[in-house]
């Protein structure tokens, strides 16, 4: 199943949905598809969005870039047990998936695969990250919009968006009501202050 393209420049109501009617039936035929390689896929509540192909230069510079600015904060604070795990896709049985740009457990190590598992981590077992990134190139509108609430519904404490084109980090924290409110100061990473 094909995604539509969204073209960043046309009005909202012009653009089509990327996210398409979907079963969790659907979701895993894709998922365990033996040809299908460099794809993310999301699920929710029966719509589901696929990514395919490979990455625009913008978008593999920053991931790799915030990849780094993760590492570099590590070596300033040694105490910190952090683990990253961008682009796993993390699933809750039955009802949602993500495939986030970056991924971040702190503390306890993240679900380790085994042979004979499927390779993901399942959120009904495995603790969920301190927090998840999307890299923004051209996919702004879903990512603070259908995404966002995917990962609050995930319970998922911090939910970053890198504006690439605005040059912009957007950081959001879970609510005690389940939603997302924007901050500019990071809960599990206390010495990074966002410039917005």
């Amino acid at each position: 199943m094909a995604h539509a393209l969204v073209n960043a420049t046309s009005p909202q109501r012009d653009r089509p949905s990327p996210w398409q009617p979907a079963t969790w039936a659907d979701y895993l035929a894709l998922c365990d598809a033996p040809n299908i390689e460099r794809i993310r896929i999301f699920f929710d509540e029966g719509l589901m969005w696929t990514e395919m192909g490979e990455e625009g230069l913008n978008h593999s510079s920053v991931c790799d870039l915030f990849t780094m600015l993760i590492a570099f904060w590590k070596a300033s604070h040694p105490e910190q047990i952090i683990y990253s795990l961008g682009r796993c896709q993390l699933e809750k049985t039955g009802h949602k998936a993500c495939a986030p740009d970056l991924v971040v457990y702190l503390g306890e190590p993240p679900p380790r695969w085994q042979p004979g598992q499927r390779r993901f981590v399942n959120l009904d077992q495995a603790g969920l990250p301190a927090l998840v990134g999307e890299v923004s190139d051209t996919t702004l509108a879903n990512d603070l919009d259908r995404k966002k609430h995917l990962y609050a519904a995930l319970g998922i404490p911090e939910y970053w968006v890198i504006d690439v084109r605005g040059r912009q980090v957007l950081a959001f924290l879970l609510q005690a009501d389940g939603s997302y409110a924007e901050c500019d100061t990071l809960r599990h990473l206390q010495d990074w202050r966002l410039l917005c």
